[in-house]
This record gives structure tokens, sequence and C-alpha cells, in this order.
């Protein structure tokens, strides 16, 4: 029996990203077509900018609140969200999620540790390479995290919400990822996590002057396996996670 995944969106491009990627994963593994049952729902990132501005995650996290318990009510068991910034808030204590989910940060840090890399670049929004989230996540497996500086960060944050999450993708845009990820490679970094889930459509591994950490894909895929049985079931319901 396979298990209902809920997908917990919040951007758009990446939680359409992140649901072909698990119903391509059913069919690299079951067969033509086939996928374990799988329901996305996404409340307009529009609601929730306001309060990620004011660093609000509190009342982010009620956004979020909000998907779980209509996730749980179409019948989905457990939940990946895609997308990392809301990571932030899902991780902020509160009331237990209407059902368990993956913690996305771990699943990335986790195939890090299994790859046996050392220094990771972390790109995203400026809320997540502001923040510890990755820092935390990594470190619980022995890895450090490298931030790009703040002129990078500002770029790469730019081009997120300027063009990504609307679905512009340029080669210039392209080019200046690739620019930033070389200066992180300088730094001793050998990978770098693409942890904006709509990176992974601009930059691709042949794109990257590292081995790339795909959180999106990488999302679905561990999903796909709990769904399938061949991991156990997550038990995290949101809140703080043991540093």
């Amino acid at each position: 029996m396979n298990h209902h995944l809920g997908i917990l969106g919040h951007s758009a491009e990446g939680a359409a990203l992140c649901f072909r990627a698990f119903c391509q994963e059913g069919f690299r593994a079951l067969g033509p077509h086939d996928h374990p049952d799988v329901t996305l729902d996404l409340v307009s990132m529009a609601r929730a900018m306001p309060a990620w501005d004011a660093g609000d995650h509190d009342a982010v996290r009620a956004i979020l609140a909000t998907s779980a318990e209509r996730l749980a009510a179409a019948g989905a068991s457990f939940f990946v969200c895609p997308d990392n910034t809301a990571h932030l808030a899902l991780q902020r204590p509160g009331p237990e999620l209407a059902l368990p989910g993956l913690n996305l940060p771990d699943v990335v840090a986790a195939r890090a540790a299994r790859d046996g890399r050392r220094r990771v670049g972390v790109l995203g929004t400026r809320f997540t390479t502001g923040s510890t989230l990755y820092a935390e996540a990594f470190g619980r497996h022995g890895i450090a995290a490298e931030v790009p500086d703040p002129a990078d960060r500002e770029t790469i944050d730019r081009i997120i919400f300027d063009e990504l999450v609307n679905g512009v993708f340029t080669d210039d845009s392209r080019a200046a990822y690739v620019r930033v990820i070389e200066r992180l490679a300088a730094r001793g970094c050998d990978a770098v996590a693409l942890v904006c889930t709509e990176i992974p459509l601009l930059v691709g591994q042949d794109d990257s002057p590292l081995p790339t950490l795909d959180s999106t894909r990488l999302g679905a895929e561990a999903a796909f396996a709990v769904s399938t049985g061949r991991v156990p079931f997550p038990t995290w319901r949101g809140g703080p996670l043991p540093h």
C-alpha cells in the first residue's frame, strides 16, 4: 500500500516542480503513468509576503498550517514542503501540524553526508541565507555551510523574487548564479545546495562549477521513498529540531 503524499506548496513554480518530480519518480520505479496518490495545496504567496517582510514567522506558520489541514482533509497521510524558506516558519514553536512531514533541510543535509561533502555553499532567498537554517541542518551531519557574500546574496534574492518565482529564466541570470558558485568554490566548497525551490529550474548540474544538491528534487525523491514504504514514516509535525 502506498501512502498518499501532500505537497505543502508556498511558491507556484517550485510546488509544480516538486509535484512533477514526485510523479516522475513513480514513472521510473513503478512503470508508465504510475505513482502514489498526491495532492498539492498552495495558498497564494502574496498572503504571506507581508509577514515575511516583517519577520513574523508565526503568521507565516499559521498560513502553512492551514494548508496542512487541507491536505489532511484531502486524505494525505504525510507532507513535504518544497519551499526551504518556509521551514523557518514550520520550525517555529506552535501547535502540531495536522499531519507529519519531512524536514527538507535535513533531507538535503543527509544527501550531502552520503555524498561525503565537507563544506557546502548555500544559495537561497535572503531569508534563508540570513538565517541559521542550513548551518544547523548541515552541522547535525558534521558539514560546514557557506553563504555567499552580501552582494551576491542580494543578487541571488533579487533574481528569485523578480524572475524565478514568476517563471522567468534568463541566460544572464544563470551566468550570474554560476559566478556566485565559482566564488563559493574558491572558498573551498565541495558542493552547492540549491535551496530555493525554483533555482534548479535555472541552474542544473551541467551549468554548475560544483556538484549540486537540488533540494526540490531531493525532497520529491525522499517523499516517494516514504510513500512507497522504502524508508520509515516521518514523525515531525513542525516545531524546533534538536541542534
